[in-house]
């Protein structure tokens, strides 16, 4: 360890740092790297260049209104488990009596499992819910005619309705025992 001086130095604060690590790299003693310093930069010149920074914009309320829709979509689809699980698109079953193959489009029995279409369809069942109380909420608004704030109302509504009795349906076909 190196012994401490009697005299300290003063520590360098703010622009005093700077011309200091300066005036540090000066004073080597190495002749190449002189050399190499000056040399190319007495006939180089760099050139002048008007380069302008990207402006970059918010994206519009659409916009990151379908974005977070298409996502939302996504989610509730179970994307996440189609892509790790790789589960077929339809199954099928054979029927016990006339032994034909038919497609099933839900795997029934298996809450923690399910096929591309079914997701799918849930997924888009909860969508169309969630769009009909967007819907709900522009017919309150107090600035738009009366007609159109009952159309409003009228495709709200049914959104929420159709959407409540599908997804029951898919409820009843994916666990057979349940609300009996």
């Amino acid at each position: 360890m190196r012994p401490k001086s009697d005299n300290p130095q003063p520590q360098a604060t703010g622009n005093s740092s700077a011309s200091s690590l300066s005036s540090a790299t000066t004073n080597s003693i190495d002749p190449i790297y002189h050399i190499l310093r000056i040399l190319p930069f007495s006939f180089l010149r760099p050139p002048r260049l008007r380069l302008k920074l990207p402006s970059l914009s918010l994206p519009s309320p659409n916009l990151v209104f379908a974005f977070v829709l298409l996502t939302y979509f996504m989610v509730v689809s179970g994307i996440v488990y189609d892509i790790i699980v790789e589960p077929p698109g339809i199954g099928s079953m054979q029927d016990p009596y006339t032994g034909a193959v038919r497609p099933v489009v839900f795997m029934s029995g298996r809450v923690n499992g399910q096929y591309i279409i079914e997701g799918l369809s849930s997924g888009f069942m909860f969508l169309l819910g969630g769009i009909g109380i967007i819907l709900l909420d522009l017919a309150l608004d107090r600035n738009r005619p009366r007609t159109v704030k009952s159309s409003y109302a009228a495709a709200g509504i049914s959104s929420v309705v159709l959407a409540y009795v599908m997804s029951m349906l898919f409820v009843r076909i994916k666990i057979p025992a349940y609300l009996r």
